[in-house]
């Protein structure tokens, strides 16, 4: 046993060794044998009265396979509106991502973003909070097919279901959805704290992000660039500076893909420094970079990154441009549309879709088995 793993679990608040099952019932698939773990980073105490209360802290899920093989544990951070269950399992009861890389050898890590899931919301400290409703988790997620808001969509087929109200996957979908903070900043910054925290307690690690949690990667690994071997940044947040094809189409992330700084070389004042420039623009989506010659990113591009897309997501749109702004900023990206290697019919949720264990085997496995030797 490693000091590492002993230490976390000497602090673990709960142990328990099982087989993973779905929720799906008496009839769910088992997986693969591993221990279980949980502990809390980041939290702070606030006055209330006489006494105080805990807020900020970040939920921890260890699971750790009965022989571990591999050399650094996987770190899972969900998108907006999720939980870690997101890789647990998938609405219809299959087997998730979790199982995949522990039936591999990884050790796993899931987190609930602070003020979501299991990570406590305090009325008295957190920021406001916004829920996602049951359209735009159709139109954007589940049955993009029937709202064709990109050109794109209407490729989508690997949803388990119809991707609508009623559908039992899309119900039990959609009830894992939870409020989230509204302020991209602060939870940016909560995750900065919490989650440098956890480097320094788990490190080093492969990264896994997707969605709005595509820009936790960038900023987790330029703040602990030595404990982040590797990114896997699936569909991240973008394009640069900018939202795009859901109204308001209104600046956003202004150091780039980030809300809030990065380190630059040349060293930025502020992010008016990075001079951004049009590249290319169409009515819903205007791809920017850097004006040459651009600052590099000098802590992430110590670190490989791999960026996968769907075929039928939004992403699909602008993923490319993203990937340009960091390699234009020295960053080691490979970029992999799943439909160039014969990956068809995946939307943004593709982790949970019906070739879900293909995406994970011969893209993701087979990246950071590379990149791993």
């Amino acid at each position: 046993m490693t000091l590492r793993t002993a230490g976390l679990l000497a602090a673990a608040c709960f142990t328990a060794l099982f087989v993973l099952q779905a929720v799906a019932g008496p009839d769910a698939q088992q997986g693969t044998l591993h221990r279980r773990s949980y502990f809390y980073v980041g939290q702070t105490y606030f006055a209330q009265g006489n006494s105080s209360i805990a807020a900020k802290q970040l939920y921890v899920e260890h699971l750790s396979p009965a022989k571990t093989t591999k050399p650094y544990p996987l770190l899972f951070i969900h998108g907006n509106g999720m939980t870690g269950t997101n890789f647990l399992n998938t609405p219809d009861g299959r087997l998730g991502w979790a199982d995949y890389f522990l039936s591999k050898g990884y050790e796993i890590y899931i987190v609930d973003q602070q003020s979501r899931g299991r990570s406590a919301w305090q009325k008295d400290v957190d920021g406001a909070q916004a829920v996602f409703d049951t359209n735009i988790i159709e139109s954007r997620f589940t049955a993009t097919k029937r709202y064709k808001i990109w050109p794109q969509a209407d490729l989508h087929t690997q949803w388990p279901g119809n991707g609508s109200v009623g559908d039992p996957s899309f119900d039990l979908f959609y009830a894992s959805i939870m409020p989230y903070l509204s302020s991209t900043v602060e939870t940016s910054e909560n995750i900065k704290l919490a989650g440098t925290q956890l480097l320094d307690i788990i490190g080093p690690v492969i990264l896994l992000t997707h969605s709005q949690s595509g820009q936790f990667g960038w900023i987790l690994g330029d703040s602990r660039p030595s404990l982040v071997k590797a990114i896997v940044a699936i569909e991240p947040i973008g394009p640069p500076f900018i939202n795009a094809i859901f109204p308001p189409i209104t600046p956003a992330r202004p150091y780039g893909l980030t809300e809030i700084p990065l380190s630059f070389a040349p060293p930025i004042g502020s992010a008016n420094d990075l001079q951004p420039t049009a590249i290319s623009t169409s009515p819903s989506f205007t791809c920017y970079r850097q004006t040459a010659p651009a600052r590099q990113l000098v802590n992430l591009s110590r670190i490989p990154v791999l960026l996968v897309t769907s075929e039928s997501g939004y992403h699909a749109i602008y993923d490319t441009c993203s990937t340009e702004f960091l390699q234009q900023a020295g960053v080691s990206v490979e970029h992999v549309n799943l439909a160039d290697v014969g990956i068809r019919g995946n939307g943004h949720m593709m982790f949970m879709e019906l070739n879900s264990l293909t995406i994970a085997e011969q893209v993701v496995d087979r990246w950071i088995s590379k990149i791993s030797h």
